[in-house]
């Protein structure tokens, strides 16, 4: 049994703690995060000089700042961009590198201690998370620049809050070009998509209400066509994860090319590449449970390589040639973080409209 998407009633008592709310808050956001920033001083980070590489220290809603980072940075930035997740810190890191602690809590046990192991090896630090909490009493110790996240709202649900400031400090560091204007503008796409999403836009306008009723149901596969659209695809499926309850698996092309694909000659895949016995058997199993099936989300990025973008229309043929449905969507906006904000934020709301219209409230993460 589902709920009609079109039903803006029935939408509000199925989401009692607001993430779409939430979800909607992703410009204000932006804006507020990029002012408590320079409020903060990250600009004094430069003062030092650009550091050896910069290590994100982050779990889950708060992690994924990390990713967004390096997404904003791309491959021309002059030094490499980490995402570390767990306990303690890799060896090689130290007094030459910054260290960039993020957790929306404050209270994130893997965080602390990469935070604490940071403060004991003299590394240069920028904490990100809730004030008067343990991360900032940490940070204190080793004299981080503190920028602080309003609370209220699930980690996951403050993406843009935690890894703005993150991007206008990289700014700082000469690591990216990320002026205010191109901040704004991020946030203007952000405020676009959510027009565009809004609860009581009908399905039919609304690409989020549109994508979800195409996934309901089946195993979803996510693929970016470019190592920022790959971002984008990895937290699609954290988010298929957290907001929908339902498993996900994502990749990147070329790579994807290379394994993932394979499946769509499994048993979660259409008809092509089965008997001809199976192929004319009764589409049902023998508990009468229809058969869950593959569909294959591509995020298509606006700067591919041409070798990708020809994978990207090669991958789609195959999956519907083999009766596995696709969903394309495209990133809008110039600069990177414009391109990142406008496909992780169609993700973020079209996982929650899933999970409303499978009758799941997105919020909790009891297990």
């Amino acid at each position: 049994m589902t709920l009609d998407l079109d039903e803006v009633g029935a939408l509000e008592a199925g989401d009692p703690a607001g993430m779409l709310p939430a979800i909607a808050s992703g410009a204000a956001q932006v804006r507020e995060a990029a002012l408590l920033a320079r409020e903060a001083g990250v600009g004094a980070l430069a003062e030092d000089g650009r550091p050896r590489a910069v290590v994100v220290c982050g779990m889950g809603g708060s992690g994924i700042a990390g990713e967004v980072l390096a997404a904003v940075a791309g491959n021309a930035c002059p030094v490499p961009v980490l995402t570390h997740r767990g306990y303690g810190l890799p060896a090689w890191v130290g007094v030459a590198d910054l260290v960039i602690a993020v957790s929306c809590s404050g209270s994130t046990e893997e965080t602390l201690s990469a935070t604490e192991e940071a403060v004991r090896r003299g590394c240069r630090l920028l904490v990100v998370g809730a004030a008067d909490s343990p991360i900032e009493a940490l940070g204190a110790r080793g004299r981080a620049i503190f920028v602080p996240v309003t609370q209220g709202r699930q980690p996951r649900a403050t993406v843009w809050a935690l890894s703005t400031p993150l991007v206008i400090a990289a700014d700082a560091l000469g690591l990216v070009q990320a002026g205010e204007e191109v901040v704004e503008a991020a946030a203007v796409q952000l405020e676009q998509v959510a027009l565009r999403c809004r609860v009581d836009a009908d399905h039919f306008a609304n690409p989020a209400k549109q994508l979800a009723l195409e996934l309901t149901g089946t195993l979803p596969v996510t693929w970016g066509t470019s190592p920022l659209a790959g971002v984008a695809a990895y937290r699609f499926a954290c988010q298929l994860n957290e907001n929908a309850k339902t498993p996900a698996t994502w990749g990147v092309l070329p790579e994807a090319n290379h394994n993932q694909v394979v499946a769509f000659d499994g048993p979660f895949a259409g008809s092509a590449a089965v008997s001809e016995d199976e192929f004319f058997r009764d589409r049902l199993e023998d508990d009468g449970v229809e058969r869950t099936r593959l569909r294959l989300v591509l995020l298509r990025d606006t700067e591919e390589h041409p070798q990708v973008a020809r994978r990207a229309a090669v991958s789609q043929e195959l999956a519907e040639e083999r009766g596995i449905g696709v969903s394309v969507i495209e990133a809008e906006g110039g600069s990177s973080f414009e391109r990142l904000a406008s496909l992780v934020a169609l993700g973020d709301w079209a996982t929650t409209y899933l999970a409303l219209l499978e009758q799941r409230d997105p919020t909790p993460v009891d297990a």
